[in-house]
């Protein structure tokens, strides 16, 4: 699937990865993918994000790996030069929804009010991210949103853990949910992939069963 709907149904989670150190990019993949959680999210916020979104294209066939925190048309640009298959932005400027639509790379815009939501839907974009999601009204928010706009669906990001997981996978318009805490830093500095294994293995597992009680 090569659309932004069809690249977050895949996800039961979407891990936001900062990636500080090139040679853990290609391991923390095969961790991640092995845990089964194949679409991943590694953040412009380092200096080698671009190129571990080549390293990780490159070397894990199973991972499905996009561009995060791209700001304007360069860093979109650069994104998919560098191999991502997809594109995820904080916000919306009209730089990148010009850029956007000219390419076939999938946009995940962010979005965190009706405007900017509105501001989408007229670029085509109905697939997004809601972000920072805690800070801009949490699952709440989602389900005022849907409302006027029944269509619209959601990854949203920002303060989503395990310990509020299951407030946005209540909501309707979630199709998955996006956050850091598969990565924890002392796991990345230990180079500790078993353990990053686990952490998504749980939460898939967590995500299935939770899917299944619906």
């Amino acid at each position: 699937m090569n659309d932004s709907r069809g690249i977050l149904s895949q996800a039961p989670v979407v891990p936001v990865l900062a990636i500080e150190n090139l040679d853990d990019a290609i391991p923390l993949a095969e961790a991640l993918v092995s845990g089964g959680i194949p679409v991943l999210e590694v953040t412009l916020r380092t200096p080698v994000g671009l190129p571990a979104i080549s390293a990780i294209r490159e070397a894990v066939p199973d991972a499905i790996v996009g561009a995060g925190t791209v700001v304007n048309a360069a860093d979109f640009e650069a994104a998919v030069e560098a191999g991502s298959r997809f594109v995820v932005t904080p916000g919306l400027t009209q730089g990148i929804l010009d850029t956007a639509s000219g390419s076939e790379v999938p946009l995940i815009p962010g979005v965190a009010t009706v405007s900017e939501l509105m501001r989408a839907l007229d670029y085509g974009f109905d697939c997004l991210k809601f972000f920072p999601a805690e800070a801009s009204g949490g699952a709440a928010a989602l389900r005022a949103f849907a409302g006027p706009f029944p269509n619209v669906n959601f990854c949203p990001t920002g303060g989503i853990g395990l310990h509020n997981i299951d407030e946005y996978l209540g909501v309707k318009s979630v199709l998955t949910v996006g956050g850091s805490w598969l990565t924890p830093g002392s796991l990345l500095a230990a180079q500790d992939w078993d353990a990053v294994t686990a952490l998504a293995r749980a939460a898939v597992e967590h995500v299935s069963t939770f899917r299944a009680k619906q």
